[in-house]
């Protein structure tokens, strides 16, 4: 792909864009160009794989992508454009047809681009975000492919732009505003038989994989799994050269990474040609020098996913590829982790995965692969097919014991042998081994936690987040993850509802959650709401917001456990303002999380119980271990959450390892409605 950039209202804006230029510069070595006026500049940097077209291209309007449009050949003979590449393509269609949804409908593929016309830039990306575009709005207006280009510029209040979103910016009147665009749907359900759901899929994963297939020199990132076999033996069936690459960590110490034992068995009876990139343990933090600043996260799980993804992509680079194939995204539409098990509704976790896809995997393979030159194409995320399997039954997704059932059967179907089929596949960082060089050097270097030892190799905090706290353990746990993940908590948002059985919010304890962000030593916005159902949703909406514009947070992080109707309000008014969305603790096992916050050293007790099994004497009681016990055995008795997440009980966090300071209670009563139904009512309390 490309990298672009742009720099408005700055009298050297020029200069800035050529400094951007060089940080980008991996992005694209084939060609650099400029454009400048007044007091803005546009930049870009070429890598050439459809047509060499310098950009910054001009015809009145001024237009920089980075893009792979996979019909532009199509939509050039629909409307007589005569364009060299599929750039080219673009920018004349946007001229024609204006950047709107109607218009990026059109387009099959995925891109970033900067449209410029009559005073008024365009920002765009493809709906899920497989193309990175960051931009700022603070003294002057910026963008670029990658966040570390505008942070050398000394730019403040970076954002990600939404995929779900097109940014407009009025140069006049030096304003922005956002027009929305609609994501895939899971509605209407596909009613066809197993056999022709099976014919379609196949079909969609052919087209898929046959349009991306480039004239130039390409490899697969290869694990073995069920995804990059199926695209390894799709694309040798259909007679394509190319190497698949594998890399595991080389420790004697350690047994074979299961990743590389599957590469070598299915490589030979496949008759494929195999890479197999060894990287031993003292080489693996010269890696991650390279690695954590290079994706800006220091993400145990994204580092961990990287370290491979890293050093397979250099062998490609080594070996001349230009571009690189990766199985990435049939976890989503096909339904692969153990979240999508446990949902009540497969397709709409589906969904909910997607949304957050440019944040948690996107960003990171385009930085990776770009840096070593390389195009990431992803034959799995192509629209079509997301779009038909958002909608199929999901019967057909996880049966019998195995998740991406449906996909399995195609690729039966389609000739691969049962035991590649069916194989259950570890995620990259384990399958890889290096998990555990991770785990070895945290340990050779004196720290506790693997965050922790990663830290040292970026400084800055991953993302700025709001943490929506009712006072309670889950919320506050939620935080705390978020914090042992080097991620920055910049502020508490509360919510004060005057509706005690309020659908979305606890209110117990509320005013608790001043004592509790001063023990944080962070500051909090709580807003109040008469609680009337779905209305309170614009309260939510109003004071996340004003976290945002004060406190500059780039996403929100919430307890949500199990409740699909909190977890899909707050993902739209998320998505609706731009905000990352982070559940940490979505779908853990209830007591293995009641023990995990007692275990890492919280102090929480229980202000109101409502459940069977439960009496006064439980309020205002430290929970240990041994109550835990006890709650237990109250669920293989009568079916009662540990958690408390059915409304058997709401709690009050009083001490924790994120707290300087402690809540102690000096004054309360309890009052009780009938045996099983009680509340602790604290009338005062202060920090020690």
């Amino acid at each position: 792909m490309c990298g672009i950039i742009g720099v408005f209202g700055r009298v050297n804006s020029s200069k800035l864009v050529e400094t951007g230029l060089k940080i980008l510069k991996n992005r694209g070595k084939d060609a650099k160009g400029i454009y400048n006026k007044d007091d803005f500049s546009l930049g870009h940097c070429l890598h050439s794989i459809v047509g060499r077209v310098k950009q910054p291209l001009i015809d009145k309007e001024i237009f920089v992508s980075n893009c792979e449009i996979y019909n532009w050949k199509e939509l050039n003979d629909k409307y007589e454009f005569k364009a060299k590449n599929d750039s080219e393509l673009l920018f004349k269609l946007l001229q024609k047809k204006g950047v709107n949804e109607n218009t990026l409908d059109e387009l099959d593929g995925v891109y970033a681009f900067a449209y410029l016309s009559k005073n008024k830039l365009f920002i765009a990306r493809d709906i899920i975000g497989i193309k990175p575009v960051w931009y700022s709005h603070a003294n002057g207006f910026y963008f670029a492919s990658e966040k570390k280009a505008l942070e050398k510029l000394g730019v403040i209040n970076i954002n990600e732009l939404n995929p779900r979103k097109i940014l407009e910016y009025d140069l006049k009147k030096d304003e922005l505003r956002f027009i929305e665009r609609k994501f895939f749907t899971i509605k209407p359900e596909i009613k066809d038989s197993l056999e022709k759901i099976k014919d379609r899929v196949g079909d969609l994963l052919l087209k898929a994989v046959e349009k991306r297939i480039p004239n130039r020199k390409f490899g697969i990132l290869f694990s073995g799994g069920i995804d990059s076999t199926f695209l390894a033996y799709t694309m040798k069936k259909l007679g394509f050269k190319f190497t698949c690459y594998t890399a595991a960590l080389d420790e004697p110490n350690f047994k074979e990474p299961a990743d590389v034992t599957y590469a070598k068995i299915i490589a030979k009876q496949l008759d494929l040609d195999l890479k197999i990139v060894k990287i031993k343990l003292n080489d693996v933090p010269k890696y991650l020098k390279k690695i954590v600043p290079l994706i800006e996260d220091s993400n145990v799980v994204k580092v961990g996913v990287a370290l491979p993804f890293y050093t397979a992509c250099e062998q490609a680079k080594k070996d001349g590829c230009k571009v690189i194939f990766s199985g990435l995204g049939s976890e989503e539409i096909f339904a692969g982790y153990q979240r999508h098990k446990e949902s009540n509704n497969i397709n709409k976790e589906c969904v909910s995965g997607l949304l957050k896809m440019y944040e948690r995997d996107m960003y990171r393979d385009d930085v990776v692969t770009m840096y070593n030159q390389l195009e990431l194409r992803i034959p799995l995320l192509d629209k079509e097919l997301v779009n038909y399997a958002l909608k199929i039954p999901e019967k057909y997704k996880i049966a019998k014991g195995h998740e991406k059932y449906i996909l399995r059967l195609v690729a039966e179907k389609m000739g691969l042998k049962g035991d590649f089929v069916w194989r259950k596949k570890k995620a990259a960082q384990y399958g890889s081994n290096f998990h555990k060089a991770l785990i070895k050097l945290t340990k050779n270097n004196g720290f506790k936690r693997k965050s922790d030892y990663l830290r040292t190799f970026y400084k800055s905090h991953n993302v700025k987040l709001g943490a929506l706290v009712s006072t309670g353990k889950d919320s506050i746990y939620a935080a705390y993850t978020m914090l042992r993940q080097n991620y920055s908590i910049e502020c508490f948002i509360t919510i004060d509802s005057d509706n005690l059985d309020s659908y979305m919010f606890h209110t117990p304890t509320i005013e608790l959650a001043k004592l509790q962000a001063k023990a944080m030593n962070v500051p909090i916005i709580i807003h109040k709401t008469k609680g009337e159902k779905e209305k309170e949703l614009e309260d939510l909406k109003i004071a996340i917001k004003k976290a945002k514009d004060e406190y500059g947070i780039e996403g929100i992080v919430t307890g949500a456990l199990f409740s699909n109707y909190q977890r899909e309000r707050v993902e739209k008014i998320a998505d609706e303002l731009s905000l990352k969305l982070f559940h940490p603790l979505w779908h853990i096992n209830q007591e293995t999380e009641m023990r995990e916050v007692v275990r890492e050293g919280f102090t929480f007790i229980m202000t109101k119980i409502a459940a069977d099994g439960l009496d006064k004497n439980w309020l205002n009681k430290p929970i240990t271990q041994k109550l835990i016990d006890d709650l237990v055995v109250l669920k293989d008795k009568i079916g009662f959450n540990v958690a408390g997440e059915g409304g058997e009980f709401e709690s009050l966090v009083l001490d924790g390892p994120c707290f300087d300071k402690k809540i102690v209670i000096k004054k309360s009563k309890v009052v009780e409605e009938d045996e099983n139904c009680a509340t602790l009512i604290i009338e005062k309390a202060e920090l020690k």
